[in-house]
């Protein structure tokens, strides 16, 4: 997944969850946040964060989209609508040691009452992949999710249903930084989904987690990474 016309800014405030305050070039612009999540660890005042110049872009009301923000050392993608993308990516390059020949690849495929965000067939096996991004980290440990999401656990226990009619189901979490060692269920934050992950893990759903590489001007997929599975 790449960008152009990235250009550095300062956040000063996010007064709801679409928009945030940006000095860009000296000049305090509001600016599209490409996340409706709380990433109130990640956005906070004066934190260094990547945008892109959408204003090639007529139909647009803001100039910039703010796509990623630095922590400390590591640079974070924040862009949620990106995780799809570098995962359908990489599948259809073969770049997950989990899956290989695969002879179908598509988007947005409805099982039961959810859709879910890549369906793939091999020569014998059909199966679905549904990806969460990844953008909380604390000490080295990544964790999903940072805020509540009843969709999240819909789309989880539908998932151990299609495994029960013969599917392989996959949820699939990206990390969208580089350097996390271990990944978590955020269960502090969500005991529904994390029991229902836990429990989908349990009855054959594959659960993986994979970090990622990320610069100024786009984010690939990483490596695989430890999955722990315990309750606090």
């Amino acid at each position: 997944m790449k960008y152009t016309n990235i250009v550095e800014g300062k956040f000063l405030k996010r007064p709801n969850r679409f928009i945030a305050h940006v000095i860009v070039h000296g000049k305090e612009e509001i600016v599209h946040v490409k996340n409706t999540g709380r990433c109130k660890e990640l956005l906070v005042p004066g934190a260094k964060v990547i945008l892109e110049d959408c204003s090639h872009n007529p139909n647009r009301k803001t100039k910039y989209s703010l796509i990623a923000v630095w922590k400390n050392h590591i640079l974070i993608n924040m862009d949620s609508q990106v995780p799809n993308k570098v995962v359908y990516d990489a599948l259809y390059y073969n770049k997950i040691e989990e899956f290989e020949n695969l002879t179908l690849l598509k988007r947005e495929v409805t099982f039961e009452n959810s859709r879910y965000d890549i369906y793939f067939e091999d020569n014998n096996k059909k199966g679905f992949v549904e990806v969460k991004g990844v953008t909380l980290e604390d000490c080295g440990i990544s964790m999903f999710p940072d805020a509540p999401t009843e969709r999240g656990t819909k789309h989880v226990l539908e998932m151990i249903k299609a495994v029960q009619q013969g599917y392989i189901g996959v949820i699939f979490f990206l990390i969208q930084m580089e350097g996390p060692k271990v990944f978590k269920l955020n269960w502090k934050m969500d005991s529904k989904f994390s029991n229902a992950v836990k429990s989908a893990w349990e009855n054959g759903v594959k659960v993986l987690a994979y970090d990622s590489i990320v610069n100024q001007n786009g984010i690939e997929i990483g490596k695989p990474i430890k999955i722990d599975f315990s309750t606090p």
